[in-house]
């Protein structure tokens, strides 16, 4: 056992324990040189995790179908000084990782002051990113990126990570019952190993943390794996495109500001946008992936500068609540900062916001109820004049509330089929937007 490292205790299974006078907690070590009775290693999948039992275990055989070309593996290996580790490898794929996995148990009393840490070294992570989750009870789970320093740490050996505990600590999340204590989340390609893994009572941070109450209105790049090559990138080119268009004396007359599904106007809703809104010489400002944290940046950093539109097309959201789940408040007030950016950058145009799309297939979904929740406290940010609230999610659903594949074949963004319905029925709003006075 390395030193310094404690061998696993029961835990506290009182909330009191944490109290004025109480003893602190021992640490609860989950891996290093010693076997842990109660612990499961497991390899992760998209769809499928895999314990280890023995020296190694792989998914490819659960990843064969529907990712052919892709790859996990989970090892058991040996560090330089003889200490135990497990080393994942993974190629082509949106989710790998390997998990802890214990009986339930009571983390609350690490809350206020408590810390996990773990050795990690990573040998390849150019074209992935790593993701650091700890559970928060029955189907919960909280995350923090590393991404950014897992590239920095590429090459460099052993490394000791510490986070706060309550970096994966949100309000009315239950503690108590955490049966995935740790989990490290690969995407995209990469080859990374860990050791010593333990949450401890106390201890000094040395990563950064989002914190969750502002992050959905503090201006950031999307520093995700899969965005980082083209996204910053695009964002210059759109600067570039504007600017040109401004000295052709083609000022775009019609902006839309988004994710993916904005974004989407230039693929699958190519010919609708052709057909109506090309003639007002309109701008696609939208980014796959975007939150509201990551509009604010951009509009922060010249998206809009020297533009003039009669009208801004607004709609935003569902990376918040999908991505990182965050609460319908978190995710309305981004939305408001987002709103209140455009006012300011563009203080003679109209903004259409357009409540959050359905997603998922029925109105049972979680992150549909989310959306939902937003979308009802979005006309409170309307005045009717310089923000117009429009919901037209009607229109792409069945009168029980299914959304099909037939216009969402991902049930999150529209195919053609599926921006004719939104074009249509946004049009008598924009219309009317566009046909007014100036501000």
């Amino acid at each position: 056992m390395r030193p310094g490292l404690a061998s696993l205790s029961i835990l506290c299974t009182s909330f009191l324990c944490a109290g004025a006078g109480a003893a602190p907690p021992a640490a609860v070590v989950l891996f290093d040189d010693v076997a842990r009775p109660g612990v499961e290693i497991l390899a992760l999948a998209p769809d499928t995790t895999h314990l280890l039992a023995g020296d190694a275990v792989t998914a490819d055989a659960a990843l064969r179908t529907t990712f052919p070309d892709s790859a996990i593996e989970l090892a058991r290996s040996k560090r330089a000084d003889g200490g135990a580790a497990l080393a994942l490898q993974w190629r082509q794929i949106w989710k790998s990782g390997v998990a802890l996995q214990t009986a339930p148990q009571d983390l609350r009393p690490f809350l206020a002051r408590g810390t996990l840490g773990f050795d990690l070294k990573v040998d390849a992570l150019g074209a992935g990113g790593l993701v650091v989750k700890v559970g928060c009870g029955a189907g919960c789970e909280r995350q923090v990126p590393y991404v950014l320093p897992g590239r920095a740490a590429q090459g460099k050996g052993w490394q000791r990570v510490v986070l706060a505990l309550s970096c994966f600590a949100r309000d009315g999340d239950d503690f108590s019952q955490v049966a995935r204590p740790f989990a490290l989340e690969g995407t995209g390609s990469g080859q990374v190993s860990i050791a010593n893994v333990v949450i401890a009572p106390g201890g000094t941070p040395n990563t950064a943390c989002p914190d969750w109450r502002t992050v959905a209105v503090t201006p950031a790049r999307l520093d995700e794996a899969w965005s980082i090559d083209w996204w910053l990138p695009r964002h210059r080119q759109k600067l570039a495109d504007a600017k040109q268009m401004v000295r052709e004396a083609r000022s775009p007359q019609l902006v839309f500001i988004g994710d993916s599904i904005t974004q989407g106007w230039e693929k699958e809703g190519a010919p609708v946008w052709q057909e109506r809104y090309a003639r007002f010489d309109a701008l696609d400002l939208g980014f796959g992936g975007d939150r509201t944290e990551n509009v604010l940046w951009r509009l922060q950093n010249g998206a809009v500068d020297g533009l003039d539109p009669k009208v801004a097309v607004l709609m935003i959201g569902t990376n918040n609540t999908g991505l990182r789940g965050d609460f319908p408040a978190s995710t309305v007030a981004g939305i408001r900062r987002t709103l209140d950016e455009i006012r300011h950058r563009l203080p003679r145009t109209r903004i259409l916001l357009v409540a959050i799309f359905p997603r998922d297939a029925t109105p049972e979904s979680p992150l549909r109820r989310t959306n939902d929740a937003i979308n009802a406290q979005l006309p409170a940010l309307a005045d009717g004049n310089r923000i117009v609230f429009l919901d037209v999610n009607g229109a792409f659903l069945t009168p029980d509330g299914t959304l099909s594949k037939t216009i969402m074949p991902d049930l999150l963004h529209p195919n053609e089929a599926g921006y004719t319905i939104w074009a249509k029925a946004m049009q008598p709003e924009l219309d009317r937007l566009m046909a007014l006075p100036r501000l």
